[in-house]
């Protein structure tokens, strides 16, 4: 996309919803609803149109009229297990069917984190490729191209755009489709039906804008 063409407000939008998505693939808690996720999810999409804006508005009813119960166990049987997990939510277990290909994707995105100055909170459990990580990676590299694009540092835009190319061919991108329609269908929630589809469209636009 030419730099005169870039609109910062879709830019901060898509980033928004983007920090958002990621927030949902972490334990369902009543933090949700008592922190108005949804609504600031909401507020997020609404510039981006109906397109994101009627499927957020649906997540949000999903979660609302779902017992929390519910939720939670929807959430292991899909992302946990211990015994038949549904769709496990690491991008190695996607992008590679041994052992040793698993450990080359997950040192790899690493190495694109470091790239773009990602460091995971010391907090955070679980592997570098979870969902919710590479989430929160795409998160920041769109938060730095609307900081780049506003600042006209054209060099960091260029940068960025090749970052996030690389990122989203041999990471998010490649393995997200799967792992999207897995959580569609094996989810008993329409919660995480609607979130699996967000996210598909979510990754899948992404991905085409910055091959454009």
């Amino acid at each position: 996309m030419p730099e005169h063409a870039y609109d910062l407000t879709l830019g901060a939008a898509r980033a928004d919803l983007c920090r958002y998505l990621a927030a949902c693939y972490y334990e369902p808690t009543p933090a949700f609803a008592e922190e108005r996720m949804f609504a600031a999810m909401l507020a997020a999409a609404a510039p981006l149109g109906d397109a994101y804006a009627a499927p957020v508005r649906r997540l949000g009813e999903a979660f609302a009229a779902t017992a929390l119960q519910d939720l939670l166990v929807d959430y292991t049987r899909l992302f946990i297990g211990p015994i038949g997990t549904l769709a496990r939510p690491y991008g190695s277990v996607w992008l590679g069917g041994d052992v040793t290909l698993m450990q080359d994707s997950s040192v790899a995105v690493e190495a694109l984190y470091e790239e773009g100055g990602f460091a995971i909170d010391d907090a955070f459990r679980e592997l570098p490729d979870h969902v919710a990580a590479e989430l929160e990676f795409l998160y920041l590299l769109i938060h730095q191209q609307n900081v780049a694009q506003a600042r006209g540092e054209l060099d960091a835009v260029h940068a960025n755009a090749d970052l996030r190319r690389r990122f989203l061919d041999a990471h998010l991108g490649a393995w997200s489709p799967a792992f999207a329609r897995a959580v569609e269908e094996g989810a008993q929630t329409p919660f995480y039906r609607e979130l699996a589809a967000l996210t598909a469209r979510f990754v899948a636009d992404e991905t085409a804008a910055v091959r454009g």
